[in-house]
């Protein structure tokens, strides 16, 4: 039975390290990678980034070598335009395709059409990012309101939303895996929306839709988990 690197990219504000307690709920042939961007977690002295492709450029080179093992890639948010990019960049260094690539909570990168838009390609105030922070439900209010947490985490957050505002769509060649979309049925993006990424492959597509807002993910976690190891089981038997 062979091991698979499920390679995870964080959203908007985040270490990648939140998604390191899944380790212990996932079957142990599923190895939980956090993908750690600059800026944050035990890259904290390294300069922010604001140019998705050269950030993708980045981790690809970094990757590289767990990319020739058996992988799957995932992000949420702005994790699964990098975890989109990032396929592409390591197909560019002539490494294998994933296994998968799940996107999950953002509309495709062909339709961010009232998603995103122009409000996030100028830096955001303090408050405007604590306001989009109270919009998605994902912070509690007294965090919002300690000084020194925010301190930290409005920087991280501000270089994010840049990352999103300033992404702009290549043509490329759609890629050769499967592509698994996961949704929040009270999120942002319209089913539509995320229907879109199914032009991005040439592999098998799906949609599936959780209860919960943009964080079903936590929300919804089991439920999200099992998803995940469902889709990628049959995989690693012909890996």
């Amino acid at each position: 039975m062979t091991t698979v690197n499920l390679l995870c990219l964080p959203y908007s504000g985040a270490s990648a390290m939140v998604y390191s307690r899944w380790r212990r709920k996932l079957p142990a042939w599923l190895q939980v990678r956090p993908v750690e961007l600059p800026g944050r977690g035990a890259r904290l002295g390294e300069p922010l980034q604001t140019d998705m492709q050269a950030l993708a450029r980045l981790l690809a080179t970094e990757q590289r070598v767990a990319a020739n093992a058996p992988y799957a890639l995932l992000g949420h948010s702005l994790g699964a335009l990098l975890a989109f990019e990032l396929a592409h960049e390591l197909r560019a260094l002539g490494c294998p395709p994933p296994l998968a690539l799940f996107a999950c909570g953002t509309a495709a990168p062909t339709r961010r059409e009232d998603y995103d838009g122009n409000n996030w390609r100028a830096p955001k105030t303090d408050d405007e990012l604590r306001n989009e922070l109270r919009e998605l439900n994902g912070t509690p209010e007294e965090v919002l309101a300690n000084a020194e947490l925010m301190s930290l985490t409005l920087p991280v957050l501000r270089a994010d939303f840049l990352l999103c505002g300033r992404y702009a769509y290549r043509q490329r060649a759609p890629l050769a895996c499967a592509l698994h979309v996961l949704g929040g049925e009270d999120d942002r993006a319209s089913k539509e929306q995320l229907q879109a990424w199914a032009r991005e492959t040439q592999g098998p597509f799906s949609l599936q839709m959780f209860p919960g807002s943009h964080f079903f993910i936590h929300e919804q976690e089991d439920q999200v988990l099992a998803e995940l190891a469902a889709s990628l089981a049959p995989h690693r038997l012909f890996a």
